[in-house]
């Protein structure tokens, strides 16, 4: 026996990652030919968009597969992007080298964090053709670029180089190549069209990511291209420290072992976001530990105390400790105006709703939502709506149906909304596509494809209540649309009948056609507001009108509110009526008291905005009567949004000079919803 067991431990021995992955591809996402390609694609874009977001630079994205042999499948793929370029020295263990990169370790939202991707392309060529992939990078210091193949020892996870050399890089006009990279490799793979092939993964980057421009040619030479519609970068994101709040065990016991720190009250808020020295002091009472303990001398039950006070399973004084949440400097959401920018370029719709969720907390990681929803013709009314996935701006094609954003879709009753489901249940149906994005320092895929997201409850229910947000908003431009036509119908015909009758009789019994003002607004008995929004090519700026009918036969007199993009740095001007600021992005109108038959008219100007940023405003009342056109509004949500604009107000009056502070939250849960809201009466 004891042969026996020597031998079987002899058998035993370690082998490289890139060995693993090499027999198990299919964790990589090349799993199939026809996803093959899509995840080689994925991976090279992605590296070029993180790349040129670096380094601030407005991507410029080339990809172009052509068939390199029809009868076994092999297809050679080029990528070339405008980024920065990749030094000489690093190209092998970009390339070359599984698990290495720079984004690991570090707490802020970006494309890929392990290091794989591109790497597993180059691996998955190999396997399946035998050839290296082709590198050239230029970096600007340089004059020439450097040319180099690489393949992958896999058993060693090391790059094996050949052909290395420099050249003088051109553009297809003979203009010097500045600076950018090009990857060039041959795979088995099968290129297909539909909902799930190369053209749609693109068709998607370029919705989340409106700063790039991406062209792309298919291996029947036709030639896409997605224009960039804005010339503003995503939000630089900062690496922020871990949060007590998701901290494990033998994470905590690592970091206390590695720690230099001479005094455990210091470990604690030189290495932790969201701990300030009072956090620190009561901490350790709640440990049971001295402020001073060296953290390098803790035991194991000393980190496990420490642990549960992090955890709020100990308490100072009959309360938690309360933390401040960490910094969202981490994340970079796409933002409200250019969701709508994204989706108008690729889908043709009159109607965009869209919105983004404030940024909160689940097991100490700043996340933030996204939606969006374009209505409208042009999309086929009974089939489910087109469902537009995407986690840290990068699409999520395949397990639709088993990803959580998907779940939030679906546990919304779309019926009430406007949207066809059967039984309140499923994705719905009708002429729509909905957008949701996480944006999130640490997003859980169901595998190591990051094809789908995994359950998280608070993920779930910021995704929901952002839904619902979207379906009111959805909802009350159906209700408007329906009201203003049934409403321009019984105008226009009134205005055509009676005085086409008053004229007639007029002339029958020879007397002076009568003022019909009277009798139109007893008909009418209603009030009326004409919203209009349109985009001034002469001023490069977005006009707004809004016009109040008083058709009925009594004086009435209303506040009107509108919302405009304050946020998104708008600016409203030839505002003649004045008014006042209501709350962030709401403004309202005193207007005089209208007679019967009388009408009010307010005009003003959006300027620091571009074509196709504002397209619909929302126009609010206050006052007793109906107003057709306008949404009656809810003072209870108007107060929300004031509160919450105070909250913020006073945590920046108490966050330091370098620091973004937030709100205090206990256990990992932020109090109070902290979403945006809605004026929609009836809908709180």
């Amino acid at each position: 026996m004891a042969d026996i067991a020597k031998k079987m431990a002899s058998n035993q021995k370690q082998i490289a990652i890139s060995e693993f992955f090499e027999k198990n591809k299919h964790f990589l996402g090349f799993d199939s030919l026809p996803r093959s390609i899509i995840t080689a694609v994925k991976e090279s874009v992605d590296n070029s968009l993180d790349a040129c977001e670096e380094a601030r630079i407005l991507p410029d994205i080339k990809v172009k597969i052509t068939k390199a042999d029809t009868k076994k499948d092999i297809l050679e793929l080029t990528t070339e992007d405008n980024g920065p370029g990749i030094p000489q020295k690093s190209i092998e263990k970009v390339f070359g080298q599984l698990l290495f990169g720079s984004r690991f370790h570090a707490i802020r939202q970006s494309r890929g964090q392990q290091g794989i991707g591109i790497t597993g392309v180059v691996m998955y060529s190999q396997l399946t053709t035998g050839k290296p992939t082709h590198v050239l990078s230029k970096i600007a210091e340089e004059p020439t670029a450097v040319s180099v193949k690489i393949g992958l020892d896999t058993r060693k996870n090391k790059a094996v180089k050949s052909e290395q050399t420099r050249i003088i890089w051109e553009n297809d006009d003979l203009t010097l190549k500045e600076h950018g990279v090009r990857v060039t490799t041959k795979m088995k793979g099968k290129y297909q069209r539909g909902r799930q092939s190369v053209f749609q993964y693109l068709r998607m980057t370029s919705i989340v990511n409106p700063h790039a421009e991406i062209t792309f040619v298919d291996p029947d030479g036709e030639t896409y291209h997605w224009p960039r519609v804005t010339e503003k970068l995503p939000r630089k994101v900062d690496a922020i420290k871990p949060h007590p709040h998701g901290i494990e065990l033998g994470q905590l016991q690592r970091m206390c072992r590695e720690s230099s720190d001479s005094r455990l009250s210091v470990f604690l808020r030189q290495n932790f976001s969201g701990v300030s020295m009072r956090a620190a002091k009561e901490l350790c009472e709640a440990a049971e530990l001295d402020v001073s303990t060296k953290p390098k001398s803790m035991k194991p039950d000393d980190i496990r105390a420490m642990l549960e006070a992090f955890q709020g399973e100990r308490v100072v004084g009959g309360k938690v400790v309360k933390l401040l949440s960490p910094p969202t400097n981490c994340l970079s959401p796409i933002e409200e105006m250019l969701i709508k920018k994204g989706l108008s370029k690729t889908i043709d719709s009159k109607f965009i709703s869209t919105m983004t969720r404030a940024p909160t907390v689940s097991h100490g990681n700043p996340f933030q939502v996204e939606v969006g929803l374009i209505f409208g013709d042009g999309m086929a009314a009974d089939k489910p709506v087109e469902v537009l996935r995407f986690a840290n701006r990068v699409p999520l094609m395949y397990q639709q149906g088993g990803c959580l954003l998907t779940k939030s879709i679906e546990s919304v009753d779309w019926r009430q909304y406007g949207l066809d489901q059967a039984g309140g249940r499923g994705v719905p149906k009708g002429p729509a596509a909905i957008l949701v994005h996480l944006a999130s320092t640490n997003v859980q895929f169901t595998s190591e494809a990051k094809e789908a997201l995994s359950d998280n409850e608070i993920v779930f229910e910021e995704t929901r209540k952002a839904m619902l947000e979207m379906g009111r908003g959805l909802r009350k431009h159906l209700e408007k649309k329906k009201k203003m036509a049934k409403t321009r119908e019984k105008f226009e015909l009134i205005n055509d009948i009676l005085p086409a009758i008053a004229e007639k009789s007029a002339s029958i019994l020879e007397r002076p056609v009568p003022d019909l003002a009277g009798s139109i607004t007893k008909i009418m008995s209603a009030v009326i507001c004409n919203e209009s929004t349109t985009w001034n090519k002469d001023t490069k700026q977005t006009d707004v009108s809004i016009t109040l009918f008083n058709y009925t036969s009594r004086a009435r007199s209303y506040s009107i509110l509108v919302n405009w993009p304050e946020k998104s740095d708008g600016k409203m001007i030839g505002n003649e009526r004045g008014g006042r600021k209501e709350a962030m992005g709401i403004w309202g109108w005193k207007i005089e008291t209208l007679e019967p038959g009388e009408k009010a008219h307010i005009e003003y100007s959006l300027a620091n905005l571009e074509k196709g940023d504002w397209t619909e405003t929302d126009v609010f009342f206050r006052g007793s009567q109906d107003v057709i056109g306008a949404s009656k509004l809810d003072e209870k949500m108007l107060e929300e949004i004031r509160r919450q604009e105070q909250i913020l107000v006073e945590a920046d009056k108490e966050m330091p000079a370098d620091k973004e502070a937030q709100p205090t939250f206990d256990s990992g849960v932020v109090e109070g919803d902290t979403g945006q809201t809605t004026l929609f009466g009836g809908d709180v």
